[in-house]
């Protein structure tokens, strides 16, 4: 059986039309790019943010009609408020909003002057850390991963949502193959290994598949990843975001009920510079930071082990002093950090005792520690690096 194309799928979408307005959904430009992987199809529907959930029998009636085509193995179809600047009206304008938009809708509602759109809790998670940086390069994965992990140690129920869909990295840090089981109302059940819940775009999309999506789809994958997900009840979700302060950021800052961020740097001015931007926009979407941790704060050589600080030392412990934030802890640079990771057993769970080990345990206590204070309860949080 030959593969499904991009325009088959259009093609099987003509014939989808909204309950009140004419034309089918193709010709009236509500879909976007569409995206095909392994069989699977992926793509959003652009509908007014204020008819969200009176509008998802639409997106359910696309999302049959490319499951119920030959050579597709799945659909995952987002309803969303974002579109085109040329696109065509997607319908009617409604004079009144019943509530807020569902969570397939990932623009925020108009809310009224000053005031920002309610954030929807995510049933059954306490608390939302995202771990991030400013800039790639400096182990915001591998911290994220690490401090999930010491979490867990800690005695708290964890899972870690992978929020890098172009380059996702927790498949392999976690050792975690194959593809994940979905049960009633397209609810995803978790990966899972080490007593970590974990999902990730890695698990849908083959390694080394190029992702070409635009941020109305990004903001659609991430969303229906939190919260189309079976992650039970959690003490905290670890979100592992992707470097920078892109589509990715915003739509978890502005759209997730998050207890603050954690940002991670390096010891160097390049890094820490990277890190304020983290900071800054944090700041203006007033999510509280957490704190800062400097990781690759000094070499720790395996044959002496002598100590070197071949980056420079205590960077983001000054620039944490400078601007007011906790500063939560420095990772030393280790072989044994880098070969754990890149073989799918973080040194957390294959040292547990080791020096490392008890680092990120610290770290994640200190973490934990600035949630609570924060929130009076174990409420959402985001790692940056």
């Amino acid at each position: 059986m030959s593969a499904v194309t991009r325009e088959q799928v259009l093609e099987t979408l003509r014939a989808v039309r909204g309950p009140d307005f004419e034309g089918d959904i193709v010709a009236r430009g509500m879909v976007s790019d569409v995206f095909i992987s392994d069989g699977k199809v992926y793509f959003s529907i652009t509908v007014p943010a204020d008819r969200a959930n009176e509008l998802e029998p639409l997106r359910q009636a696309a999302e049959r009609a490319v499951k119920a085509m030959p050579g597709v193995k799945g659909a995952l179809v987002s309803l969303t408020a974002e579109r085109k600047a040329d696109a065509a009206p997607a319908a009617k304008p409604q004079p009144a909003a019943q509530g807020h938009s569902h969570s397939h809708s990932h623009a925020p509602a108009q809310a009224p002057s000053g005031q920002r759109p309610a954030k929807q809790n995510i049933p059954g998670i306490g608390a939302i850390i995202a771990v991030a940086s400013g800039k790639g390069g400096v182990g915001k994965s591998t911290t994220a991963v690490n401090l999930a992990l010491a979490m867990k140690a800690n005695g708290l129920r964890v899972g870690i949502l992978d929020a890098d869909v172009y380059g996702p990295s927790l498949p392999r840090l976690m050792g975690i193959s194959g593809r994940p089981q979905q049960i009633e109302n397209r609810i995803i059940v978790p990966m899972e290994n080490y007593g970590i819940k974990v999902m990730s775009m890695g698990f849908l999309v083959d390694e080394g598949t190029a992702m070409i999506w635009r941020g109305p789809m990004v903001q659609s994958a991430l969303m229906q990843m939190l919260r189309e997900v079976a992650w039970g009840d959690l003490d905290v979700l670890v979100v592992d975001m992707p470097p920078g302060t892109g589509d990715a950021q915003l739509t978890m800052a502005q759209q997730v009920p998050l207890s603050g961020a954690v940002i991670v740097s390096t010891p160097q001015d390049l890094a820490l510079i990277d890190a304020r931007k983290g900071l800054n926009m944090f700041n203006k979407v007033e999510v509280p930071v957490l704190g800062i941790v400097e990781n690759m704060s000094y070499f720790i050589a395996p044959d002496t082990g002598n100590r070197y600080d071949i980056f420079g030392h205590g960077g983001a412990r000054d620039e944490a002093e400078r601007i007011g934030v906790p500063f939560l802890g420095e990772v030393p640079l280790t072989i044994a950090i880098r070969e754990t990771s890149d073989a799918g057993t973080p040194v957390v769970v294959s040292d547990p005792e080791g020096p490392q080990a008890r680092v990120y345990r610290e770290i994640a206590g200190n973490v934990w520690e600035q949630v609570q204070a924060r929130s009076g309860r174990a409420a959402p949080s985001i790692v940056f690096e």
